[in-house]
């Protein structure tokens, strides 16, 4: 493993020599600017700059090699952006795990940080001229690309800074990935809601979290609608299709078909309700049995059901997400026993299906479970923070004995935070952070 990654280890120790004998070490009293440095810095392009906060937020690309092993293949530029406060403040470095995504995050207000906003390799307009070479989007090689991003920036703040990386979801795992490849680039890691699928082959997690979540009456009431919605398929279709027509939506690309699309968005429902919901909703689900199909499919489509259509798939929004799932990420492949007699695609639910022909693959397991290996039995200061009702926290990362915790926020989805924690849990995990950022 050593081995394969040396040569963006040699890539990234002769940036940081470029940087250095640039003159981009951090300036004295009379010498240039913070902006100055950061345009001096070899191979990255400040594109704007904002104020926010009464800070300047730059807006910034990277030139990166498509395959780091091989810089030989070319390059493409990668966004990212930098809000800047003082030299002398922690460096939070976020992923969203997609497109660029500049919003504060909770350790920057914690910390009262810099933050440095990093979008995903072949996500947005961080892509390479002339076409994507999906294989090339890797864990290993995103990982690298933000190694890249640390080492030509770290020198504007000082080698005694401290950078601790984040973010929620998919920006979770890739914080968690990066830190796994490069440790030495961080001080520690707190991934928000970052799902854990170390093993593809066994989703029964998966399947004890939708058994358990909420209550019984709940439960039995959304099984019912789910189940309701294919039931009634005649009914239904005809409407799915009209919001598709009035959306603009089409299919011929991915799912294929209105049919195949209504499905896979019903197979889904009851995932969204919990991913974006919380208990206080299952008041709203409706009757199955009594409701007219337009009363049961307009709250459908208000509570989850998501439509998974043609602009928002392949190499856009967030298709490449479902290519890294089919690749390496691994998903969860449900049983819906209760809906196995009104299904008609039994094997429609995994991320190919909503992937164009040209970028579907094979499922390998070895990088993910690597690193939920390191992160189990070798990593260091690492918080994870899942909310209790979260479909997508019911795989977790297991925290080391080495300075590392978890934390389940009570009751919530997906969009749990350290803000939400009971209160002594809250005090020791901002402790924590402040601790590891060396306030």
């Amino acid at each position: 493993m050593r081995n394969r990654v040396l040569p963006a280890l040699l890539m990234s120790a002769a940036l940081t020599a470029a940087v250095l004998t640039a003159g981009v070490a951090p300036a004295a009293a009379d010498g240039p600017s913070f902006e100055e440095q950061l345009r001096a810095i070899p191979g990255v392009t400040v594109t704007g700059v904002a104020d926010k906060g009464g800070f300047p937020q730059y807006s910034l690309s990277i030139t990166q090699p498509i395959d780091h092993r091989k810089p030989e293949l070319g390059t493409f530029q990668q966004r990212f952006s930098l809000w800047h406060k003082s030299a002398d403040k922690p460096v939070v470095f976020y992923t969203g795990g997609y497109g660029l995504s500049t919003s504060t995050r909770e350790p920057t207000t914690i910390l009262d940080a810099n933050q440095l906003s990093v979008e995903h390799r072949f996500f947005g307009p961080s892509v390479p001229a002339g076409g994507t070479p999906w294989e090339k989007m890797t864990v290993w090689q995103e990982a690298s690309d933000e190694h890249a991003i640390v080492e030509a920036v770290r020198p504007l703040y000082g080698k005694s800074s401290k950078w601790l990386a984040t973010g929620g979801s998919k920006g979770g795992m890739t914080a968690t990935y990066h830190y796994r490849y490069y440790p030495k680039d961080l001080d520690g890691v707190v991934a928000y809601v970052a799902p854990n699928d170390a093993n593809n082959e066994d989703d029964s997690t998966y399947e004890r979290f939708f058994q358990n979540v909420g209550t019984p009456e709940c439960r039995e009431a959304l099984d019912a609608v789910q189940r309701e919605m294919l039931v009634r398929r005649d009914a239904m279709l005809p409407k799915f299709e009209a919001t598709a027509a009035a959306e603009g939506y089409t299919f011929d690309q991915t799912l294929g078909t209105t049919d195949r699309a209504y499905e896979f968005a019903v197979l889904d429902q009851v995932w969204n309700f919990w991913q974006s919901g919380t208990i206080d909703n299952c008041p709203t689900v409706p009757d199955a049995g009594s409701s007219t199909d337009d009363e049961l499919y307009q709250w459908s489509l208000d509570h989850g059901l998501s439509i998974y259509e043609d602009s928002t798939l392949g190499a856009n929004s967030s298709g490449p997400y479902y290519r890294q799932a089919a690749a390496e990420l691994g998903w969860a492949d449900l049983k819906f026993k209760h809906l196995a007699d009104v299904r008609h695609y039994p094997d429609i639910y995994q991320p190919n299906s909503v992937l164009p022909e040209s970028m579907r693959t094979t499922y390998s397991n070895k990088t993910i479970a690597g690193v939920d290996k390191w992160v189990r039995n070798e990593s260091q200061r690492m918080l994870f923070i899942y909310g209790q009702n979260d479909p997508w926290s019911a795989e977790q990362f297991t925290p080391s004995a080495f300075d590392s915790y978890k934390y389940i926020v009570p009751g919530v989805n997906h969009g749990a935070r350290i803000s939400g924690l009971p209160e002594a849990e809250k005090s020791a995990a901002t402790a924590t952070i402040l601790r590891w950022a060396g306030q």
